[in-house]
């Protein structure tokens, strides 16, 4: 009974330190990073007339829980590196494992602390941030540097079911689009086609359409209708094709899933974006239970070097770990691999990495 009461307290006893150092640690780098950023910024803060409430409560106050999101393995990693070190150059993972604590048992705690961040890293990603980040880009927008698609050229999509349009140009800032065509299909046999010289987008789906000619085709024949002006509805909104990389971040994960369903079915490209955002999401809160395993087969065994080789060892992995992750997601831009599968490489590599790391930790 007393076996199992102490191992209760030492459960305990880890997961405060391992939640304790990984906040401590998110602390430390955000101070660091929000000077550093400010500094880079304040120019253009003052030139663009920033209101001092804005950059605290639309910015920062949106920017902190992006940042530690955005490097939440690092801050995981430095944290499980940093307090097992002391741990183990107290010589503390030594009297555990000799009380008859073997080291499968040990990773309990750590895997119960993995657990907590994830949830909490994909709970914020999925549903919390990406409203922040609305606020947070929208200021950046103003008071920073303008990162909004305005123009977009040779746009092709499906309005509807059998109805394929194209631009050769649009322009947001006046809402016109050049040169365009409609062409309506049923069972892959060209009905109709509308051509025109411009479009213009007004409000809830509604378009005017300017200089049009319209050719239907019945059998042999063919019917021209040709007018200045004519209003329609249609399924579309510029939104659908001034696509930004940016826009991903302001989505909840349910929301990105429709959009890139959605977008798909129109047959618009260039969504790899948007369909590595979603998955980065999933791999990242796993990254959580990788990341905690390496760190801590790594830093559990007292060594010669003490503290400094295992925290140098810890960031070197983690470091690479995000620069693989990076590097990974451009193989999907440049469509050489899928975006599930880019996302997830640095994972299943770091699997067999941890796997390897475990079996070596001291027994």
């Amino acid at each position: 009974m007393k076996y199992k009461m102490g191992l209760k307290i030492i459960d305990w006893y880890i997961i405060k330190k391992f939640l304790g150092t990984y906040t401590f640690t998110i602390l430390l780098i955000i101070a660091i990073t929000i000077v550093l950023d400010y500094n880079q910024k304040m120019e253009k803060f003052i030139q663009r007339e920033a209101p001092f409430d804005a950059i605290i409560f639309d910015y920062y106050m949106n920017f902190i829980p992006y940042f530690v999101n955005l490097f939440s393995p690092l801050f995981t990693f430095i944290a499980v590196i940093f307090f097992t070190s002391k741990l183990a150059d107290n010589s503390e993972i030594i009297a555990m494992l000799s009380s008859g604590i073997n080291f499968n048992r040990l990773m309990v705690p750590y895997m119960i602390s993995a657990l907590f961040i994830s949830i909490l890293t994909f709970s914020l990603n999925s549903f919390i941030i990406p409203k922040g980040n609305i606020k947070r880009i929208e200021f950046e927008d103003k008071y920073y540097k303008e990162r909004k698609v305005d123009y977009a050229s040779n746009i092709q999509l499906e309005v509807e079911p059998g109805v394929i349009m194209y631009f050769d140009r649009y322009n947001n800032y006046e809402g016109i689009g050049n040169r365009i065509s409609l062409d309506k299909f049923e069972e892959k046999i060209l009905q109709s086609r509308l051509t025109a010289q411009s479009i213009k987008y007004d409000s809830l789906n509604h378009w005017t359409i300017y200089n049009y000619m319209i050719r239907n085709f019945v059998g042999l024949k063919e019917e021209i209708i040709s007018g200045e002006k004519i209003d329609t509805l249609l399924n579309i909104v510029p939104s659908d094709f001034l696509i930004s990389v940016f826009d991903s971040e302001q989505m909840t994960t349910p929301e990105l899933s429709k959009y890139i369903e959605r977008q798909k079915k129109r047959g618009i490209g260039n969504i790899q974006p948007f369909e590595i955002e979603y998955h980065k999401r999933f791999s990242m809160a796993f990254a959580a239970f990788i990341l905690t395993v390496i760190g801590a087969s790594i830093s559990s065994r007292k060594i010669k070097g003490g503290m400094g080789f295992n925290i140098g060892m810890g960031l070197l992995l983690s470091f690479s770990y995000i620069l693989f992750m990076q590097i990974s997601s451009s193989f999907a831009v440049s469509g050489m691999v899928s975006p599930f599968v880019s996302v997830w490489i640095p994972n299943f590599l770091y699997i067999f990495i941890a796997g390897y790391l475990f079996t070596k930790a001291p027994r």
